[in-house]
């Protein structure tokens, strides 16, 4: 199993990012929410290039880059560990935006698990629209 988060694998597209916000659909496990779209990449045979992933941090709720650096370093790490989940289990490829929505300070492991929970609630949602 690839425990990485390459280059490639990081939501860099302007055009994906507008069509996340205008066109995609979301899931939430409080405080995570994770927008997703079918995308068209010209994908490589690889599992790891099913999957576009940015995160973001709200400045509403964190007004100092510290501390929005600090969940976003977080919120990639959890994605990382657990990103097999997601692989495993996707025939298409997909672009997600995963945002951080509160301004509770959760610690790694509550982060974690509701990372783990968010993922799971997910395909649920995938399987039911196939």
């Amino acid at each position: 199993m690839n425990f990485t988060y390459p280059k490639s694998e990081k939501l860099k597209s302007k055009k994906t990012i507008d069509l996340l916000f205008s066109e995609g659909k979301s899931v939430s496990k409080f405080p995570l929410r994770l927008v997703y779209i079918e995308s068209d990449y010209g994908i490589a045979t690889d599992s790891e290039q099913k999957i576009k992933m940015g995160v973001s941090v709200s400045k509403k709720y964190f007004k100092h880059a510290v501390d929005r650096n600090y969940f976003k370093r977080v919120l990639r790490e959890t994605y990382r560990l657990n990103k097999h989940l997601l692989t495993e289990n996707l025939d298409k490829p997909y672009a997600f935006m995963f945002f951080y929505q509160t301004k509770e300070r959760l610690t790694y492991q509550e982060i974690e698990t509701k990372t783990i929970q968010l993922f799971e609630k997910f395909l649920v949602q995938i399987k039911k629209e196939e």
